[in-house]
């Protein structure tokens, strides 16, 4: 405890856009937008360390703990800027990476471009050895080519080497011998082994994933090697923590081993400071909203726990297209992205149709109302327009907006192609953003068998509530919260992460066959290395132990996940077992299908420090409306208008105080604009409740 009896911890989110940064002292909390520094990102966390420790009043020595979420290992894999990789692989699976499953994401596509493989076939080495599917060796090793290639790599000079062998996540010897083998010919090279990056079935999936790691791996060991430096050299000696795409925290030490644990760590924040809420105001369904200056995410949570999945994929060359990206096989919250963030660039197709993004302005030079060299129009110069920004007082003031600059592009881009003036324009760009979002929405609640009506948003993100209440009038649903701090949202959720980390396993059981022993060693072995990374920030205290199956029937090619007991298991326990994927079958897909044997084909355990315990908020019962002078014309979408909106700070709201829509409500990070046909209520924990007025229809 360092600071009048609390820890003194600080979140820092590295966007494409902006960087966020806040401290927490007990109770009071303090945040900052910098714009992010693309050649030392760094930079920007070192800049919003001094500045918030000075605002806060306390010296950057006493920071007890950091806890940090980056974009730059998924940029890094989309961009191809990444080390020089060698691929060691079995002999005759070389292609793999590049055959890919052979699934055709649009049938009827005869240009079909996909992402190329992370390591070009010249740099993949095929080697003698095989594992069979049981684990037993089929044939040993070539350990005399492997000094071979060893020396061809020394020659060709890589800095990253990347080892995955067939069968590896079931028998991991040869992974180890290769890369015992590889370290002791070559000194400071990198080397990634899939059974320890991701131990999981599906070759293509395995191999693309420890490719992913080692192509980022020394970049991120580069990137975290100068962050820590560079606190120390500010003063600031505090231990760092990142936190990984399944939303658990691990030691700085464990990121740079496996960095593509990282690739979803910013958005993960996002979804457990949704889940937060969801928990503090008894929300079972909670639509997770998170809108920042380069990309928006969706996210379901449901029981206050965000959606999960084991694979996702990165550098989609088709938008929204499953299968068209890389995928990555590791355990991380599920969310849908969308390329409509503030900074999305706006253009016109040839069908003369505007389209928004998924090119993006970042921060630099930014939308062209930053005055910083940009010339394309983007969401955020629409939003200027429509009178949603204040041009003197954007990000607390300390970025000034132009809006001539914002009315130049959208007449240049779009007003001119389509004989539109630049408000036209501007419409145009914010309802295509609009109806993107509530697509990709409607998507995946129907791909999730959900109804979007029944859910809660929960908006943050610096542009998320500007645009909420109009999404909500397209999905139906009736209320929103836009909780403290939402513009700088993610980074508040890092703060609020536990220590964790899921281990995975790829390891084939028929339920007819169950073996007990054999499933609780397994498990044990899971919970070890499990527990060995959540210990990082937690040497003492009792884990959370979360254990589940990937299962299916015999014969399909996909599996879903099951939850089972935390417990060691026993004879019969396969019939509960079994009943606990039909009972998850059915939820899914409406009915099991008797008479056929189930299969398990991956098995993980999830340990995690407890969460704090959150007091239940009780929403206010009697409400004051608030009037005021000050006005500002604002394009409501609704009424499909310009409409006088009254301007109200929220700082200066009191629990129980009511605005009605049209309204904006302005703080330093964010904005939120209340349509015609939503209220305002500021609740006992600052958090502002937006419910559709009573009588009020959608308007889409």
């Amino acid at each position: 405890m360092s600071y009048q009896g609390h820890q003194v911890r600080v979140g820092a989110d590295i966007g494409g856009t902006f960087t966020d940064v806040v401290l927490e002292a007990g109770p009071r909390q303090f945040s900052i937008k910098l714009l992010t520094n693309y050649s030392e990102p760094e930079q920007a966390i070192i800049d919003g360390l001094v500045k918030i420790t000075d605002k806060a009043g306390i010296n950057i020595e006493d920071v007890d703990q950091l806890i940090h979420g980056t974009t730059l290992a998924t940029n890094a894999l989309i961009e191809q800027r990444g080390a020089k990789t060698a691929f060691i692989t079995t002999e005759g699976f070389r292609d793999v990476i590049e055959m890919r499953t052979e699934g055709r994401f649009e049938q009827y596509d005869l240009n079909l471009s996909l992402p190329p493989p992370l390591v070009s076939r010249e740099h993949r080495y095929p080697v003698a050895g095989r594992i069979a599917a049981t684990g037993r060796e089929l044939i040993a090793l070539d350990e005399v080519a492997l000094e071979d290639i060893a020396a061809k790599i020394l020659e060709t000079g890589y800095t990253s080497i990347a080892i995955g062998f067939i069968h590896s996540y079931v028998n991991d010897a040869h992974e180890k011998r290769a890369r015992e083998i590889i370290s002791r010919l070559i000194a400071d090279v990198s080397i990634s082994i899939s059974c320890e990056v991701s131990p999981q079935m599906r070759e293509f999936e395995r191999f693309n994933t420890v490719c992913a790691n080692a192509f980022v791996k020394p970049l991120m060991a580069s990137y975290l090697g100068r962050l820590v430096d560079r606190l120390n050299s500010v003063g600031a000696k505090c231990p760092v923590f990142m936190i990984h795409s399944g939303g658990g925290l691990i030691s700085i030490e464990s990121a740079i081993e496996f960095p593509v644990r990282l690739l979803e760590s910013g958005p993960a924040g996002g979804a457990i400071y949704a889940a937060d809420f969801a928990a503090r105001y008894g929300l079972d369904r909670v639509l997770s909203y998170d809108m920042g200056g380069t990309t928006a995410k969706i996210c379901l949570i449901e029981n206050r726990t965000p959606k999960t999945a084991r694979t996702f994929e990165v550098a989609r060359t088709y938008r929204f297209k499953k299968g068209s990206g890389m995928p990555i096989s590791i355990p991380v919250i599920e969310m849908v992205e969308i390329g409509a963030g503030g900074g999305s660039i706006g253009w016109v197709d040839e069908l003369q149709q505007i389209r928004v993004g998924p090119e993006s302005a970042g921060s630099e030079p930014g939308p062209a109302c930053y005055d910083q060299g940009g010339e394309h129009p983007t969401v955020t110069d629409a939003d200027l327009l429509l009178g949603r920004l204040d041009k003197d007082n954007f990000a607390g003031g300390d970025i000034k907006l132009s809006l001539e600059k914002s009315v130049a592009a959208l007449e240049s881009e779009i007003g001119n192609k389509l004989e539109v003036n630049a408000e036209m324009a501007a419409i145009g760009i914010c309802e295509v953003v609009d109806e993107n979002m509530a697509n990709a929405a409607r998507v995946h609640a129907v791909e999730s068998g959900k109804e979007l009506a029944d859910f809660t948003m929960i908006a943050f993100g610096g542009a998320a509530p500007l645009h909420a209440s109009h999404l909500c009038e397209k999905l139906n649903i009736e209320s929103i919260l836009i909780p403290p701090g939402a513009g700088v949202g993610s980074a508040i959720g890092f703060l609020r992460a536990p220590f964790g980390f899921e281990a995975v396993r790829g390891a084939f059981l028929k339920l007819s066959a169950f073996d007990p022993d054999w499933t609780n060693a397994l498990i044990r072995e899971l919970s070890s290395e499990a527990e060995k990374f959540a210990r990082a920030g937690t040497p003492e205290g009792e884990l959370n132990r979360e254990v589940k199956a990937y299962m299916r029937y015999e014969g399909q090619g996909w599996e879903i996940v099951v939850n089972l007991p935390n417990r060691d298991f026993v004879d019969g326990d396969d019939e509960q077992i079994r009943c606990l994927f039909e009972d998850e079958y059915r939820r899914l897909f409406g009915r099991s299908l008797p008479g056929l044997d189930i299969e398990v084909m991956n098995w993980s355990v999830q340990a995690s420090s407890p969460l704090a315990v959150v007091e239940p908020v009780t929403r206010v019962s009697k409400t004051t409306t608030l009037e005021t002078d000050t006005r500002r014309d604002i394009f409501d979408a609704r009424e499909q208008k310009f409409v006088a909106a009254g301007v109200f700070e929220r700082e200066s709201m009191e629990a129980g105080s009511e605005v009605n829509g049209p309204a904006i409500i302005v703080e330093d990070e964010t904005t939120t604009i209340v349509t015609s046909g939503f209220r305002a209520t500021m609740q006992t924990d600052r958090c502002l409740l937006v419910q559709r007025k009573t009588g009020v229809s959608n308007a889409n």
